[in-house]
């Protein structure tokens, strides 16, 4: 299967916006570019970091440019709030692409909607997204996840585009996954999840509305963004080349849900499956956990690149 035909691009460019790690004095390289420190830095409205993802991505392409944002954050002024220490401004961006519903990928539109919205700029999402959910631990523990509203969205003159199915944006340069399909046999979902549905609360483990962003760097093979991941990191990375006919994974960056107790045990399964991939760049962010993040820098150290709010990926 090698349809759709995704489009080369020449540059992406993958500003982390909002993520949970943030280290001011944390040094670059040639693909980590670091945001720069100025003299008076620290009197500075500074950067945040929360418990969130959000990602401003830029392709470019014979010599035109396009930009969209994938995942808002946590807090509604957060992610905006960075863009502005960052001297960010996304007036010419093409879209929201949310990788699913949960408040800490989604909670920021709000904040963007209203700086942005009346440009009627398109919100992509899978429409399992809109589902309420929360986790419910093995102690009786419960955490909700407001899920986004249509409403609102609409009432701020957006325009809410739902696909199950992959979509192409930007002229065709960059993929949106749409529903992955699980087909190892270690990534079993998330098994404290729930979701509202039909007015009742009902075991939602396998969160389907989780997608990717897919990338075709000429040359030099896929840039694959995910949030959280919790269709699986490897269920992903092989439905990447599935969909795009192209097998050489150059970067991955984002959630890869290893963490905590739940989902430490699949680790060793997920390095030995990444070992076959061999990614040229591994940035792993948000919801991968520290355990996995020190096992992919100890199994990957040419390829791993850490983590840090206001990083640019030049790829």
């Amino acid at each position: 299967m090698t349809e759709p035909m995704l489009e080369p691009v020449d540059e992406v460019e993958v500003l982390t916006v909002m993520d949970n790690s943030l280290d001011i004095l944390m040094a670059g390289s040639p693909v980590a570019q670091r945001a720069k420190l100025k003299t008076d830095a620290l009197s500075l409205p500074q950067l945040r970091a929360e418990h969130g993802v959000s990602m401003l991505v830029t392709v470019r392409s014979g010599g035109h440019e396009d930009s969209f944002l994938f995942d808002t954050g946590v807090s509604a002024d957060g992610a905006l709030h960075n863009m502005d220490v960052l001297e960010v401004r996304p007036n010419q961006l093409h879209a929201v692409v949310l990788s699913h519903g949960h408040t800490d990928h989604t909670n920021g539109l709000s904040g963007m909607m209203q700086r942005y919205g009346r440009a009627r700029l398109p919100v992509m999402l899978h429409p399992e997204a809109f589902l309420q959910r929360k986790v419910v631990f093995p102690d009786g523990q419960e955490i909700g996840f407001p899920a986004p509203n249509r409403r609102d969205l609409e009432a701020e003159g957006v325009e809410v585009v739902e696909a199950k199915g992959h979509t192409l944006l930007v002229d065709r340069h960059a993929l949106i996954s749409g529903q992955i399909p699980r087909v190892t046999s270690f990534e079993q979902g998330m098994p404290v999840n729930q979701a509202q549905i039909d007015g009742q609360w009902q075991p939602d483990p396998w969160i389907h509305d989780d997608q990717a962003i897919i990338i075709h760097v000429r040359g030099k093979g896929l840039v694959i963004l995910t949030g959280c991941g919790h269709a699986g990191v490897i269920n992903t990375l092989l439905y990447a080349r599935t969909l795009t006919g192209v097998n050489e994974i150059y970067a991955l960056i984002g959630g890869f849900h290893l963490t905590g107790a739940l989902f430490e045990p699949i680790i060793p399964p997920t390095i030995q499956a990444l070992r076959g991939f061999s990614p040229k760049v591994m940035v792993p962010q948000h919801c991968t956990g520290w355990r996995a993040t020190h096992e992919i820098a100890r199994e990957f150290p040419d390829a791993f690149i850490a983590s840090s709010v206001g990083t640019r990926y030049a790829l």
